[in-house]
């Protein structure tokens, strides 16, 4: 069983052979929570793939929103991704420190989001490159601007208000892909101040599961994604919304669904802290 869309996962062979195309850009889209005690620019710096920018998702964010990284406006997402050199008529390729592509898939998400469909994530990210003794650098490139027209396709993207109207009518199934002991409120959430457990009516499919560990936590194959989704009860009929602890490793869901063809998984940006913070947002355990 293939991928369906299989073009949306690259191969670290793939990035090797076509890295120098003119129409190829790479990203290192590297991030760490705030307990990790690490930063990607840090990482980024030491050591990344040649000719690599970095994107700081804590950067291209919605600068009056108090939460984490959330998306921001159409313009100053266009901004700031021309400064890297990243436009129209690119092919974006983006991975990050992490192996699995958390960050990545999240910078995957963004660009499908504001309407750029040649983007992919490199499977297995700099663990399995390094793995694979390819080279790297700390030399950091200058980047020429290029012109990027934002098509914001809103459909992937959802607000604590359309969440909310979700649970009371049930059109949409929230898919929460935090770690099992999270959704069960039995371990403690990473950020200070936030309540335990899930949404009402919330499945469970834990990201971590969707990559394989003994494999530099390459994406699984299309049978074990479809296994592991089967297994929480999820419909693939039925419109799906992915939330996590503050709307990164939801694309990373997004990413393994979308590979799978369920194209039009959409985000909840808030997700956890948003929602585990407020104390008018209801919570099962």
């Amino acid at each position: 069983m293939p991928y369906s869309n299989p073009q949306a996962l690259v191969s670290t062979e793939w990035v090797a052979e076509h890295m120098s195309a003119p129409d190829v850009h790479i990203v290192d889209c590297t991030y760490y929570l705030p307990n990790d005690g690490r930063k990607g620019s840090e990482e980024y710096a030491k050591q990344h793939l040649e000719g690599a920018v970095f994107f700081d998702i804590d950067d291209v964010k919605d600068p009056d929103n108090p939460l984490p990284h959330m998306v921001p406006q159409a313009e100053v997402f266009s901004s700031k991704v021309r400064k890297l050199g990243l436009g129209d008529g690119t092919r974006i390729i983006c991975y990050d420190h992490n192996g699995g592509g958390m960050a990545a898939a999240r910078v995957w998400w963004m660009f499908r989001l504001f309407g750029h469909e040649d983007v992919a994530v490199m499977d297995g990210g700099l663990p399995k490159w390094l793995a694979e003794n390819r080279p790297v650098t700390d030399e950091v490139p200058q980047p020429q601007e290029r012109h990027f027209t934002p098509r914001e396709n809103h459909f992937l993207l959802r607000s604590i208000d359309q969440v909310r109207a979700d649970l009371d009518s049930g059109r949409e199934t929230i898919v929460d892909v935090r770690a099992a002991g999270r959704f069960a409120g039995t371990s403690p959430e990473p950020r200070e101040g936030m309540r335990s457990g899930h949404m009402p009516g919330a499945l469970s499919l834990p990201y971590g599961d969707l990559m394989n560990p003994e494999k530099n936590c390459v994406m699984r194959s299309a049978e074990e994604i479809q296994t592991l989704v089967d297994k929480s009860g999820i419909d693939l009929k039925h419109p799906l919304v992915t939330s996590c602890g503050s709307g990164v490793t939801a694309c990373y869901a997004a990413l393994a669904l979308y590979l799978i063809g369920k194209e039009d998984v959409a985000v909840y940006d808030g997700s956890w802290s948003e929602w585990g913070m407020r104390d008018d947002t209801p919570v099962v355990t």
